[in-house]
């Protein structure tokens, strides 16, 4: 698979004293920007919260579920809003490859009191199916004919689509397709009452990927300058056309070419 090459070559290279310099003058940056985070998701706590009013239900792999189910015994509730509409053929790749990170991470999230689900509005059936392909354990409900995904403006209906607007991420757009992603947060008090305390869309979900995290750390970065969107690398992780497997220690990487996989959405996320 073809990507972007970053220019290392010609890159400056100094004496061990002249580089620890450098690299701390970056870590009281970095530090910085660690206060400036935490500051944020202080205020991302803070924001007012919208009580849900409307009685949602959707279907999981034991049938027909209502909304405070979903959470389970927790009290928090995270939602990925997968791209997987109906009669799409499979979900899309730049979903699949943030889906890719959640299954290590929900035990850790359950013992801090929140459930982390995927929700779709492609039928149950076409879920299952996809996500029997991906191996994936995460809880994926369908909010098919419901107005799930139309109230958090992840899926667009027909008319919108005709008419080239819809509301997306706080304000209107040509939708590009008729699902996008995003991640919605509600809360359930006491009395069993929910409510929505934040949502966010595009590159607010850069932060779940785990993938792109480290490659920020790395010399060439996450290499997509030149490409035709950012996610064009993406590939649903049964794929990759060159696909290089992590080996054991002492063992050399193992190719194993398989068929590449077309974009399904831009790289806007």
């Amino acid at each position: 698979m073809a990507t972007a090459t970053a220019e290392l070559t010609k890159h400056n290279v100094v004496s061990h004293d002249k580089w620890t310099a450098a690299r701390m003058e970056l870590l009281a940056k970095e530090k910085e920007f660690t206060q400036l985070r935490d500051e944020l998701s202080r205020e991302r706590r803070e924001l007012p919260w919208e009580r849900v009013e409307s009685q949602y239900e959707f279907e999981g792999p034991n049938g027909k579920v209502p909304f405070a189910k979903l959470f389970g015994k927790r009290s928090q509730l995270v939602v990925y809003h997968f791209m997987l509409g109906p009669g799409w053929s499979e979900g899309c790749k730049s979903c699949s490859y943030l889906t890719d990170h959640f299954d290590a991470i929900t035990d850790h999230l359950a013992n801090r009191d929140v459930n982390l689900v995927l929700i779709s509005h492609a039928p149950y059936a076409e879920i299952q199916a996809f996500k029997r392909r991906m191996g994936w354990k995460i809880q994926w409900y369908s909010s098919f004919g419901t107005a799930f995904n139309f109230d958090y403006h992840v899926s667009f209906t027909p008319g919108e689509m005709a008419a080239g607007k819809g509301q997306y991420n706080y304000r209107e757009i040509k939708p590009p397709v008729e699902e996008l992603p995003g991640l919605s947060v509600f809360f359930k008090d006491a009395e069993g009452e929910i409510f929505h305390t934040y949502s966010t869309y595009e590159r607010g979900l850069d932060i779940l990927v785990g993938t792109y995290n480290v490659l920020d750390h790395v010399p060439k970065g996450r290499d997509e300058a030149g490409l035709s969107d950012t996610m064009a690398w993406v590939r649903h992780h049964d794929k990759y056309t060159d696909r290089y497997e992590a080996a054991p220690a002492g063992v050399g990487q193992t190719e194993q070419p398989v068929s590449a996989s077309p974009s399904c959405c831009s790289g806007s996320h």
